[in-house]
Formats: structure tokens, sequence, C-alpha cells
């Protein structure tokens, strides 16, 4: 029979790889674009969006869209885990919501794929399209993450030091979007694009890899959040 201390041990096993799962999605991601990247000849890498890597003229799209259903997934995951470790649904705020919201959109967008590699490649289909839209809605989305979750841990002790992290990232993040925006098919708008991608990305990263440490720290989060009957907390 397992004691309450054994069940502790393997709820958190349990627990801990879910939380890794922020670790994993941006790195498979990265790694995914990375390679796809440099298997591309012909083309500067920084010439080539990240959407594009997964075109049906592209060199083994598979691998982006591998990128793209892995990061997704993870985000699921590691959304649901967050908004636990936070304190619920009534003390976690938004921001786990929209990781795992942006998780969900980038699942649609590596089954939704770019016609073309390249921007300039001739009309596109309806599925071209809604990958577009669904892109610009992942990119407000993960700007908005970082800034909830900037004012959530600016109310725990433990995260205040994270707020200014956070929200720094953040307003990188929209001035290279911005940037991005105002020349998609510039020279090097690939460069943009992916910094804008991936210092989000590398948040959420910080943040796992900080909860996937410590049991405590996350029963510890619930335990100030939540009102103790008889105590007047």
């Amino acid at each position: 029979m397992l004691n309450a201390a054994n069940w502790t041990t393997r709820l958190w096993a349990v627990r801990r790889r879910h939380v890794v799962s922020g670790v994993v999605g941006p790195a498979v991601f990265t790694g995914a674009w990375i390679v796809s990247s440099l298997l591309q000849t012909g083309h500067r890498a920084v010439d080539l969006q990240i959407s594009g890597l997964a075109a049906p003229d592209a060199r083994d799209p598979w691998i982006m869209i591998a990128g793209f259903l892995v990061l997704g997934g993870c985000c699921v995951t590691f959304g649901a885990e967050l908004l636990d470790a936070l304190g619920g649904r009534d003390h976690a705020g938004p921001a786990p919501w929209l990781i795992q919201g942006a998780g969900v959109l980038t699942i649609a967008a590596g089954l939704l794929r770019r016609d073309h590699m390249l921007l300039s490649s001739g009309s596109v289909s309806w599925h071209n399209h809604a990958h577009d839209v669904i892109s610009a809605v992942i990119y407000v989305d993960l700007v908005l993450a970082q800034l909830l979750l900037a004012a959530r841990f600016g109310r725990d002790r433990d995260w205040r030091a994270w707020r200014p992290w956070l929200l720094a990232s953040a307003g990188v993040t929209t001035a290279l979007l911005i940037a991005f925006a105002a020349g998609t098919s510039a020279p090097g708008a690939g460069f943009l694009q992916r910094a804008a991608v991936t210092i989000p990305l590398a948040a959420i990263t910080a943040v796992a890899t900080r909860l996937s440490r410590s049991p405590a720290r996350l029963a510890g989060n619930r335990r100030r959040l939540v009102k103790t009957p008889g105590t007047g907390g």
C-alpha cells in the first residue's frame, strides 16, 4: 500500500512531466525552424518565414508541421498545469487560458498550411488566408499572455521579481511584430518574425523551468491564495 508521501511523490512526478511540456514544446518548435531553414537550399534563412517552411513546395515540410503540432499540444498541456499551479481558475488569471488558446491555434496553423514557401509565389487558397489570420491572432495572444502573466506575478511574493522581465519581453515582442508587419516581404523579415516568436516562447520556457524545480512552490502558491477556513485570512 502507498502512504501519503508516496502518493505525493507520484503525483508530483506526473505534474512535473506536464510542466516540462512548457520546455519541450518551444525547444522542438525552435529546433524545427532552425533545421528546416537550413534545408531550403537557394534561399537565405532570414528571408523565409516560419510558415513557409511548412508549405508543400518547401523541402521536408513535415519537419515544420511537426514543430507546429508539438508546440501546440505542449502549450495546451502547460497552460492547464500553470492554471493549477497558480491557484486554479479563481486565482490564476487569464494568462494560462491564453497560453492554451495559443496552443490550439498553433495546431490549427500547422494543419492549415500556406500554399507556397515564398509570399510572392502567386494566388493562394482559403486555408492560406486562414493560416495568416490565425497567425496574427497567435501573435496578439502571446503578447497579452506575457502582460497578464506579469500582472498575476506582481501579486505573488515568490514571482514578483519576474514582473519587469515579462513586461520587457512583451514590449520587445510588440516592437518586433510591428516592424515585421510593416514589411513582411522585405529582406530580413524572417529574422524579425523568428525573434518575435522566440521571445515569448523563451518566457514560457523560463516559467516552466522554475515550476519544474520544486513541488513546494507549486503547492505554496495555492496555500497563499486560497483562504483557510477559520483563519480569517
